[in-house]
């Protein structure tokens, strides 16, 4: 693809949109940022917040870690610290400089029970709505669609400031309909590097970071350390090991960076650290990990822009098809190939469900993980999966598109009961 083509313009600013640094899991964080966004245009200490959210945002901060909280979880603590010690132009690091008095003052803060959450009624997976009010004055930030998406910040009733929230989407969901696997693979093999190296390099260092942390420490149910003890050094274990490690710690507190892909930091690990574990085992040269980290990080991307940020299909399964694809570059597969992986891939895992951020999210990356590698071997070996095999139709885009449906809409009312449960 030619740097005058206008899809290589597109390609690079998807990439750079979606693959940013956040701490921590990004729906605690989201509400954070709104939080911290909303006592800002208050100007003033809140005595009181009114917090609403969507079912998905309650879904995904009851389990998960708030980091720089010392350990405590839920929504009422994502807005706590946000408003007590929140830098909102810092976006999805938003809590990354609290400091330790800050954290008692949030600690105080949710002692006086002034945090009032309530569910939204929203169309909308990714909803969040904050009020906080000092005395008769009153500030309110909502987000929608994407996690520092403002689309109106109100004060003492005057509108400051409007977005159109369907507007918004169809712009962007207008400009992610430009990805397709053949484009992708086009993109990725002929790029300039300079033009990605910063974001790749980041994403390479700022994940491989986290998954040695998650290794090194105690985090969560320790997913990458239980396949390590089980795998040793064998490269699909490490593969599996590195993404789950990375996982173990951001669900567990960890207040380490990771760069995300399409909103969530369990899918940028998914995408990226396999693939470092295999260019380490192939010796390939740097050029062709970032190649493969092209494909990988808009695979995911593409896989994702139907089903949507937030749903009841699990994120990982997207991602690990995304990771098997990459892993497919890097042993010499072509665009055939990678295809087919990701379809095997995409056939083998896509029943599983997402019921919120916690500690077993790690385990399904490793799962995830393993069927992106199953899905390049039974090609490698001649088998696949045809169209008419189940959600499978003929042709690499067909069955994203049946994906993206299953995702989006065949999951609607499943989505709906996950959250009930977890409620009850």
């Amino acid at each position: 693809m030619k740097k005058d083509d206008e899809l290589y313009g597109i390609y690079i600013e998807i990439l750079e949109s979606e693959m940013i640094a956040a701490m921590g899991c990004t729906e605690p964080i989201a509400v954070a940022f709104c939080a911290a966004k909303a006592r800002e245009v208050l100007g003033k200490t809140p005595d009181r917040v009114l917090v609403e959210v969507s079912g998905n945002i309650i879904k995904n901060v009851k389990s998960v870690i708030v980091p720089n909280t010392d350990g405590a979880r839920g929504i009422e603590t994502a807005a706590a610290i946000g408003i007590a010690g929140g830098d909102s132009s810092r976006e999805l690091e938003v809590i990354s400089g609290v400091t330790p008095e800050q954290k008692e003052w949030m600690r105080y803060f949710l002692s006086l029970g002034v945090i009032k959450v309530q569910p939204l009624d929203s169309k909308y997976p990714l909803d969040i709505m904050i009020t906080v009010f000092a005395g008769e004055e009153s500030a309110r930030v909502h987000i929608v669609n994407d996690h520092t998406n403002i689309v109106e910040i109100v004060k003492n009733g005057e509108i400051l400031e409007s977005r159109d929230v369907e507007e918004t989407r169809s712009g962007e969901y207008q400009l992610y309909q430009k990805l397709t696997m053949e484009k992708i693979y086009d993109f990725a093999t002929t790029a300039d590097l300079d033009d990605v190296r910063e974001l790749l390099d980041r994403q390479i260092q700022c994940n491989t970071a986290i998954s040695k942390e998650g290794m090194e420490g105690d985090y969560g149910a320790n997913i990458g350390k239980v396949i390590q003890n089980e795998y040793g050094f064998d490269i699909r274990g490490r593969a599996k090991a590195m993404a789950a490690a990375g996982s173990d710690a951001r669900m567990n507190g960890c207040e380490m960076p990771v760069v995300i892909n399409s909103g969530s930091g369990n899918q940028g690990l998914t995408v990226s650290m396999p693939l470092i574990a295999y260019a380490e085992e192939l010796k390939v040269t740097d050029e062709q990990l970032y190649r493969a980290l092209l494909i990988s990080n808009l695979t995911a991307i593409h896989l994702k822009t139907e089903i949507g940020r937030l749903s009841a299909y699990c994120g990982a399964v997207s991602a690990g098809a995304s990771a098997g694809a990459g892993i497919a570059y890097l042993k010499g597969g072509n665009l055939d190939v990678i295809s087919h992986t990701i379809v095997n891939a995409l056939a083998i895992t896509s029943g599983i469900i997402c019921d919120g951020a916690k500690a077993s999210c790690a385990a399904k990356i490793a799962i995830s993980v393993e069927a992106g590698i199953v899905g390049y071997e039974m090609y490698k070996n001649g088998q696949q999966f045809y169209g008419g095999d189940g959600i499978i139709s003929k042709g690499i885009e067909n069955t994203i598109r049946n994906i993206g449906r299953l995702g989006s809409q065949g999951m609607y009312e499943t989505d709906k009961e996950i959250i009930r449960i977890m409620c009850d």
